[in-house]
């Protein structure tokens, strides 16, 4: 599933706000745990935790190519496994985001849980540009 929001910073800039640390920024409540030290929370192979939920997630990333993209491979166990890709592009008074969720559900409840998501995802997009919005200064 695919959605796209608008940033009003040019890719350069957005990016950040799409990666382990940027989104400490504008996402209430994120803070990845970096079992090793990472300098560049972009750079392909780098893993964090995350804790939502009840939930522990393990992170890492797939590939970047900067600012245009960065993808992510995420596991639940338990829950859900798969892929989030960020695809930026430079827009008329900033950026066009497209963020793309690969998932795959690993168990029935899982399965349930996803297609909730899956109906909420356009709101849930949405709610990031807000959050962002917020974020940045006027």
């Amino acid at each position: 599933m695919s959605a796209t929001l608008r940033v009003p910073l040019p890719p350069e800039a957005a990016f950040r706000l799409f990666t382990a640390r940027g989104e400490r920024d504008w996402v209430p409540g994120w803070e990845p745990v970096f079992p090793v030290g990472a300098p560049d929370d972009t750079a392909p192979g780098t893993v964090w935790l995350t804790s939502s939920d009840g939930e522990e997630t393990t992170w890492l990333v797939a590939s970047r190519n900067f600012p245009r993209s960065v993808s992510y491979a995420r596991i639940t166990p338990g829950a859900r496994a798969g892929t989030v890709t960020v695809a930026l592009a430079a827009a008329e008074g900033g950026s066009e985001v497209t963020v793309t969720y690969d998932m795959t559900p690993l168990t029935p409840a899982a399965a349930s849980a996803l297609d909730e998501f899956v109906a909420d995802y356009p709101s849930f997009i949405r709610s990031w540009e807000r959050l962002i919005g917020a974020h940045l200064p006027a």
